[in-house]
């Protein structure tokens, strides 16, 4: 099946109907969301400080959820309100981290508080359509609050952009204004399927009942957990979540060739963005490549960062251990596919 197709509909976990949406390429399975009892990234608190914690430079936070995590505090006190956002998933045990950078974000619109400036996405190239997007963004915004437009801009409508605008200034001056009182969700984060509304664009959408089942995304979802992912060429690859890290071991298959390696290991790393994002593992993530010379590691780091421009999760390749594993370090933006679907 060609082109691009979005799927929401919803699964049974543990007797309840949850939330889910897959973005379908070309047949393909390319992202997939699915909600859980953790708090969604994106939920504003105004949380609560408790206490400091030396030496790491951060405050452990009470908020309606539980223990949140903020980082790099300068004179905030214990007892002392302040407003967060959740910025993605907490390890087993560990605080919710947040963030004092807030976004309120939409489809066509990210507004800035704190952080003055109007600005139009890089991804829209037509400077007659920038500047009528700048006019409508100059139009709305009276505050000193800042703005983003969004790559969505581009062949929406004019009166749609404007009122997206209005509504998230609206949002951002309300929360930021609720600064006193005790602990509180201010605001939720998005659900699976307005996630799928606001990130994934032009696609066609069946958000009729049964759509998984019409897509096969329930096979697709299956295929997910199992460890093995079979790769083009013939090689394969196996990921195996731990709770320190997420180890990938790569193999050649019945390929015998000098390449082989190098073949393997360039399929491997093709493919993993992709094959995270789905199983949704972040963290450290540790590849222990097929055999191949040294003098191709280089040409391995060009095919990950390649492949890692098409995902929106902040991914960073650290390098490569004495050893000869390659090293990578991805935020934790999701809940790993086999908590959720337990």
């Amino acid at each position: 099946m060609k082109g691009r197709t979005i799927a929401l509909d919803h699964l049974t976990q543990q007797g309840e109907q949850v939330e889910a949406a897959a973005l379908i390429v070309d047949g393909v399975l390319q992202d997939l969301l699915i909600d859980s009892d953790h708090p969604r990234p994106g939920t504003i608190y105004r949380g609560v400080a408790e206490r400091p914690m030396k030496g790491q430079g951060g405050m452990f936070l009470r908020t309606p959820d539980g223990s949140a995590f903020l980082r790099q505090v300068k004179g905030l006190a214990p007892g002392q309100p302040i407003l967060v956002q959740v910025t993605g998933f907490a390890e087993p045990g560990k605080a919710i981290p947040v963030t004092t950078r807030i976004l309120f974000k939409s489809r066509y619109a990210i507004v800035t508080p704190g952080a003055p400036g109007l600005n139009v996405s890089r991804q829209i190239k037509d400077d007659d359509l920038r500047d009528q997007l700048l006019e409508i963004a100059h139009e709305v915004m009276t505050g000193e609050d800042g703005l983003i437009l969004r790559s969505a801009c581009d062949g929406a409508d004019p009166d749609d952009i404007a009122e997206d605008i209005a509504a998230m200034a609206q949002l951002c001056a309300q929360v930021m204004a609720d600064t006193s009182g005790e602990a509180e969700t201010l605001v939720e984060g998005d659900s699976p399927h307005a996630l799928a509304w606001r990130d994934w664009e032009k696609a066609d959408l069946d958000a009729g009942p049964g759509s998984f089942d019409r897509h096969s995304v329930h096979d697709m979802i299956e295929t997910l957990q199992s460890p093995d992912v079979p790769l083009s060429g013939g090689g394969s690859m196996r990921i195996e979540p731990t709770r320190a890290l997420v180890a990938v071991d790569v193999n050649t298959g019945a390929d015998s060739s000098p390449a082989a390696g190098l073949k393997a290991n360039a399929a491997a790393l093709k493919e993993l963005p992709r094959q995270l994002r789905l199983r949704g593992l972040g963290g450290q993530v540790i590849v222990d490549p097929a055999p191949m010379p040294k003098k191709d590691r280089r040409a391995l780091e060009q095919v990950l960062r390649a492949a890692l421009k098409a995902d929106a999760t902040e991914t960073i390749l650290a390098g490569w251990t004495q050893l000869g594993l390659m090293e990578i370090q991805r935020k934790r933006d999701r809940v790993p596919l086999t908590e959720v679907l337990r």
